[in-house]
């Protein structure tokens, strides 16, 4: 397991049309499910539909939302898993949430969900926060991001 931080020297650090467009490969793999979002697309139907309790979405269709529209994540947990999986046996779990989940900021980093191989989460619009299963999705989110910090390392340095 492993985990990224961005927090410094961007601008925004919770616009992911970019992100998903170099990860193409990995994204449309998955089936993702949506989490304590708080965005702000200006296209009523992407708003309606984000800005739920949960929203689940294939790879293909979020896709989609952030190639027609790229807009800012304040909050939220992007969930990404195997489409072996349906919807409802990953709702079978408690769904992740950002403010108030403490398990960032320990070592060692996990996933919220038990079922999940990756978690992109925008936390209050001041990082994002990138842990996975699989090291090579990781590694390829890392070489776009020079000011990434492994997030197990930024951990030991700032809430231990």
């Amino acid at each position: 397991m492993q985990g990224l931080i961005l927090n410094k020297e961007q601008e925004f650090y919770s616009l992911f049309s970019t992100l998903f467009d170099k990860i193409k490969e990995f994204a449309l793999d998955y089936n993702w499910l949506i989490s304590n979002a708080e965005c702000y697309p200006q296209k009523i139907k992407y708003n309606e539909k984000l800005n739920q309790r949960y929203c689940w979405l294939s790879g293909m269709e979020l896709a989609s939302i952030l190639v027609d529209e790229d807009f800012q994540w304040v909050w939220g947990v992007l969930s990404g898993f195997d489409k072996m999986f349906l919807a409802d046996e990953v709702l079978k779990y408690p769904l992740p949430y950002t403010d108030g989940y403490e398990g960032f900021w320990k070592n060692p980093i996990n996933l919220q969900h038990p079922l999940a191989e990756v978690e992109i989460v925008a936390f209050d619009s001041k990082c994002t926060l990138f842990i996975s299963k699989k090291n090579i999705i990781i590694q390829k989110i890392a070489s776009f991001y020079p000011q990434l910090i492994d997030l197990e390392k930024y951990n030991i340095y700032n809430c231990q």
